[in-house]
């Protein structure tokens, strides 16, 4: 990956209903690697709550948007969107989004890329991403931006200055077809639907037909798994019927459910992102519901409307979104040409932005590893997740003995995010030398890589070093609840499933599956409080903001023996001889929970085979030394030495096993943009 330079220019704006930095293409890195990176870093996006960059706990303020002079000639303006994750490392610039559309015209006049007439200034945007055009006119009295005015979107509190967006050819934009079928009305799955593209590609359902009232909030609807299950198979079909291939990773087509509004003009929608219904609704959704709603035969078709100009409301749970659109033509040849809308956008910040070096991978170096003075400097063993939890502390108990075997001293770096996701992507990166390492388990070399995009291969991009040790899963709850068994705790689950959330040490993680796994398998809806790793997740387990979770015995042992936490049943064939006590998950017919957790040490791929050897024997040493594996083991965990081969084939198995198991309890979801 090419240098970045850590210090760049920013523009923070809120832009419709959405919040994100402005860049001009020239601040950014060219590579488009480089780029993303320099993106995750500007968010914060490695961490759920994003507290250390400008996102907001939200794909609503986790926008990015990126402008430069057009390389069209009709066109004024390139705007590229990048929807970056929350709490996982990843740009999208897939999708498109209107709300951020909003503040590119007043951003580019201000950075000079466009000249400001006297009153308003129109400019023609070319959307990136979709290829669509848009016309926006901005307030420009005296030849200068202004963000101060009277118009009110819902959503956003006060006033401001109005930015009219003008749709010009939203149409067909992703497919080639506004209704890419060829029918304006079919049925899927029993259930008559429009597939439409215009702005968006949609997949649009009456809601009584859903046996909904199309009113219900967004809360109600994503508790409701057999609706979301349903919609889901009927949006994979759709997407294969409008040409988009297998939609299954894919956040289009979007799922919308309507129903009639309060008048002739108005529809009422509810937009799904696509797994979860919008708290509000995306302006291109928008585009989409109103031009089914104007044109005939759809499942949204209101009055027959004849030619001219409409102004017609989406309303949504927060507000409505009033759009001004033009119909051309009549009945089965009517079309919509343009469709307009009001948006405002307010300039929040300018400054620099200065970028963590965390996010970025060690620079590359050209020389050989010297592999007869091997080790000659400090090895650094990169941890996944937070301090103070389970694979903090076994790393820090192997480093002590670990160093005197190498004649270095070892360095624990914590790197928690995305899952461990942005630790395997630094280690992957890092240069092969055998100096930078990697605590890798369960989640980061089993189960996150087929649950979501990650993007590092936990086979090629590493080699492995040896196996650590496993530790068993082990269902608790905190104590005072009077839960005393796990038949206790599912008969609360089933009663009282509200207030009953899980804690979770991250998504992917044993602790998050294994929770959504007993919960699927006894049909109760609950929800999950997650954290970056088990040591903040047991903590709020601890404060009450959680009920139960499924750690391993080596992170929760602690709290067990001080009395704070109750075990209810642990994974295993056997019982374990210091809890006799506590019976196994396959005793109480709870094999889905009968889970072990493992890790084990890996070098960056093309790592020296001597180097690893080195490494390899060192560690078998360790796990061996009797002071060693009496500590571990009276922490929870069982050591277990490796060959790298023995730990490579373990890999595989592993991956092997739990696309399995996400296929048969349906884990695997892609990740939310909105």
């Amino acid at each position: 990956m090419a240098h970045v330079n850590r210090t760049i220019p920013c523009v923070l704006m809120r832009a419709g209903t959405s919040r994100g930095p402005f860049f001009l293409k020239a601040w950014l890195p060219e590579d488009p690697a480089a780029r993303d990176q320099a993106l995750i870093g500007a968010i914060g996006a490695s961490d759920p709550l994003q507290l250390d960059g400008l996102g907001g706990n939200s794909t609503l303020n986790s926008k990015v948007a990126i402008v430069s002079k057009s390389s069209l000639p009709d066109c004024d303006l390139d705007y590229l969107f990048a929807q970056v994750g929350v709490g996982h490392q990843s740009v999208d610039t897939r999708p498109n989004c209107g709300n951020m559309l909003s503040g590119v015209a007043p951003f580019a006049i201000e950075q000079g890329l466009i000249e400001a007439q006297d009153g308003t200034t129109t400019v023609r945007i070319h959307n990136v991403n979709t290829g669509a055009k848009i016309e926006a006119t901005v307030q420009t009295p005296g030849g200068r931006v202004t963000y101060e005015g009277s118009a009110r979107i819902d959503g956003v509190a006060g006033t401001a200055a109005p930015v009219l967006l003008n749709f010009l050819d939203a149409w067909g934009a992703v497919t080639g077809h506004l209704f890419p079928t060829g029918q304006r009305a079919e049925s899927i799955e029993g259930v008559t639907v429009t597939c439409i593209d215009a702005a968006m590609p949609l997949m649009i359902m009456r809601a009584s037909e859903l046996g909904l009232t199309g009113r219900e909030r967004p809360a109600e609807l994503d508790a409701n798994a057999a609706l979301l299950e349903k919609i889901e198979v009927m949006r994979l079909e759709a997407g294969r019927r409008m040409g988009l291939g297998d939609v299954s990773g894919s956040v289009v087509p979007k799922p919308v459910i309507v129903s009639p509004g309060d008048s002739p003009d108005s529809i009422v929608s509810r937009y799904f992102t696509p797994h979860r219904c919008h708290s509000s609704h995306a302006v291109t959704g928008a585009i989409g519901v109103s031009t089914a709603f104007a044109l005939p035969g759809t499942v949204a078709s209101g009055l027959t409307r004849a030619s001219g100009r409409h102004l017609l409301s989406v309303v949504h749970p927060q507000g409505q979104i009033d759009i001004d659109v033009e119909v051309v033509g009549e009945g089965v040849d009517a079309v919509v040409q343009k469709a307009a809308l009001v948006r405002t956008a307010r300039k929040i910040m300018q400054g620099e932005l200065h970028l963590p070096d965390y996010v970025f991978p060690p620079e590359q170096a050209d020389s050989p590893v010297a592999l007869e003075t091997y080790p000659s400097e400090p090895i650094t063993i990169i941890v996944p997740t937070s301090a103070g939890g389970g694979n903090d502390t076994m790393a820090r108990v192997l480093s002590r003995k670990l160093g005197p075997q190498l004649g270095q001293s070892i360095v624990v770096d914590n790197r928690a995010g995305a899952n461990g996701s942005v630790a395997a992507e630094y280690v992957a990166a890092a240069r092969p030398d055998g100096y930078t390492l990697m605590f890798g388990y369960i989640a980061t070399h089993g189960i996150n890589p087929v649950m979501q995009d990650v993007r590092y291969d936990p086979q090629t991009d590493f080699v492995p070093v040896g196996l650590i040790g496993h530790s068993p899963s082990v269902l608790v709850v905190r104590a005072g609840q009077e839960l005393r068994t796990a038949k206790d705790l599912l008969e609360r689950l089933r009663s009282q499933p509200e207030a009953m959330n899980y804690a979770s040490a991250g998504e992917g993680t044993v602790p998050h599956l294994a929770a959504e796994m007993l919960l699927r398998r006894q049909g109760v809806v609950s929800e999950g409080v997650t954290h970056s790793g088990a040591a903040p997740a047991l903590n709020a387990l601890m404060r009450g903001q959680a009920q139960w979770m499924v750690p391993s015995l080596f992170s929760a042992l602690p709290y067990l023996k001080s009395g704070k936490l109750v075990a209810l049943a642990v994974a295993g064939q056997q019982r374990l001889p210091s809890w006799p006590a506590l019976p196994t998950f396959a005793e109480l017919g709870l094999n889905e929970l009968d889970l072990t957790q493992w890790y084990g040490l890996f070098a960056p791929a093309g790592t020296p085979p001597a180097v690893v050897d080195t490494l390899n024997a060192a560690l078998n040493k360790v796990l061996l030394d009797p002071e060693t594996v009496a500590r571990l083991l009276d922490d929870g965990v069982q050591v277990q030495p490796s060959s790298p081969q023995q730990l490579g084939w373990h890999v595989k198995s592993q991956l092997q096993h739990w696309a399995k198991v996400t296929q048969e309890f349906r884990l695997t979801e892609p990740a939310e943009l909105v």
